[in-house]
């Protein structure tokens, strides 16, 4: 790692244990449309590697059914940012990386991808970051990140920490 590049590798050490989840998903994103699902369940985070690397899974349940996702976040020391791959065990596919890292108490990570056929920017924000508490939320962007549309706030708690 470079003199200028920020050591990031701890910066999730805050998710690592068992947390409650309350998760709204916006039904069809990028469409005008403003109609939300709610799913309430847990989170389980655990490090690899010492903590440059983690696993986290995600089993919610609501009303309009359930979502079970794993992320794997990987930090990389040559650019001081971690990479977060999501997969749903719906179609059991790796997603694009969202690349990025925390400045200020936020967590920032960005990609491009395909979404109804056509390429949009994507976001998360980890935000609100506590001793017991944090926020992750998902915006997509149709409009070259100039607007962001919010369409997966979860809102998290924690249970045990440190698995």
């Amino acid at each position: 790692m470079s003199d200028d590049v920020r050591d990031g590798s701890h910066d999730f050490d805050f998710e690592f244990g068992e947390w409650t989840v309350e998760l709204s998903r916006l039904v069809e994103p990028l469409t005008g449309a403003d109609s939300w699902v709610e799913y309430q369940g847990t989170s389980v985070v655990r490090r690899v590697w010492g903590g440059r690397a983690n696993l986290g899974e995600l089993d919610v349940q609501g009303s309009a059914g359930h979502i079970q996702g794993l992320s794997l976040r990987l930090y990389n020391p040559e650019s001081g940012q971690w990479s977060i791959f999501w997969a749903s065990s719906r179609d059991g596919a790796l997603g694009e990386a969202m690349v990025g890292g925390f400045r200020d108490g936020i967590g920032e990570f960005h990609n491009r991808e395909l979404f109804d056929g056509k390429r949009i920017d994507v976001r998360f924000l980890f935000t609100d970051v506590t001793r017991n508490t944090f926020q992750l939320e998902q915006a997509f962007s149709d409009d070259d990140a100039s607007s962001w549309e919010a369409n997966w706030i979860a809102r998290f708690r924690l249970v045990h920490d440190q698995l």
